[in-house]
């Protein structure tokens, strides 16, 4: 549980993607556990979502927000300057993938949206909102990798790359801010039970048709790794944990491959 302090205030948490998803599992996981939240989305279901998270006990505020845009960034960083509390814990979530052949199929505007949302406005965030926790001596942040991070990722190639910069940069931070009272915390999910598949066009692949892991675990994992100031997770099933292991002593051919069965289109119907 969270600490409330001497006015009698509910620390504040930020979370990104958070209308539906592992994003929305990580905002309820937040308001169950003593925080208020500042929930941002692209979406209009970011008002809907935030009158569950209030049902909760949380004081909530909401912003619909573009976070591939620099503009859309700068939005949701003045709305936290606007609620004028500062930030314990900040989930930076939000992300899309694409599925497909690099060359032959998929397209170079959704790619390019993909880095400026995976990568360019988890920057961009950071480093705004990680002024100001090093500036307090506190703070807690949480950057959503994926296993996908530790392997090359065949059909969601841009993706893949995505996140291992995520999971290098989270790192990185870690090791810069070791004596700042800041930490920064990287969630490892594997195949979760969420819209990302359908919305990656991958419904037809094996990834997209096997069982998956609830969000909601893969949140509560994320949560308390964030809490206990862990480093990292690999969330979710064993299995994912077995495949992260498998990839880290693989040859980075044979780990390419081993991806490949899982995200090739129309794996999911020969399995």
């Amino acid at each position: 549980m969270a600490k409330v302090d001497k006015a009698g205030t509910r620390p504040l948490a930020v979370v990104t993607g958070a209308s539906s998803g592992i994003g929305y599992e990580l905002a309820r996981q937040f308001a169950q556990n003593g925080f208020d939240l500042l929930v941002a989305s692209q979406g209009a279901g970011i008002v809907e979502a935030a009158r569950a998270f209030e049902e909760l006990g949380a004081r909530v505020w909401s912003v619909q927000a573009d976070l591939a845009q620099y503009e859309g960034v700068e939005t949701l960083y003045a709305r936290i300057q606007e609620v004028g509390r500062p930030v314990e814990a900040i989930a930076i979530n939000a992300g899309v993938g694409v599925g497909g052949d690099f060359v032959r199929d998929t397209d170079l505007k959704a790619e390019l949206n993909l880095i400026n949302l995976n990568i360019t406005s988890s920057v961009h965030l950071a480093k705004r909102v990680l002024k100001d926790m090093v500036a307090r001596g506190a703070g807690r942040v949480l950057f959503t990798s994926s296993i996908a991070a530790v392997m090359p990722g065949p059909f969601e190639a841009v993706y893949a790359a995505s996140k291992s910069f995520l999971l290098s940069f989270s790192e990185a931070l870690r090791n810069e801010l070791k004596d700042t009272g800041v930490t920064i915390t990287a969630l490892m999910p594997g195949p979760t039970e969420t819209n990302f598949f359908h919305r990656a066009d991958m419904d037809d692949t094996r990834v997209g048709t096997e069982k998956k892991d609830s969000a909601e675990l893969v949140a509560r994992q994320g949560f308390e790794a964030l809490m206990a100031g862990e480093d990292k997770v690999v969330a979710g099933s064993v299995k994912n944990k077995a495949m992260a292991a498998a990839a880290s002593v693989l040859p980075q051919p044979a780990s390419a491959q081993l991806h490949r069965g899982l995200s090739e289109p129309g794996s999911g119907r020969r399995h």
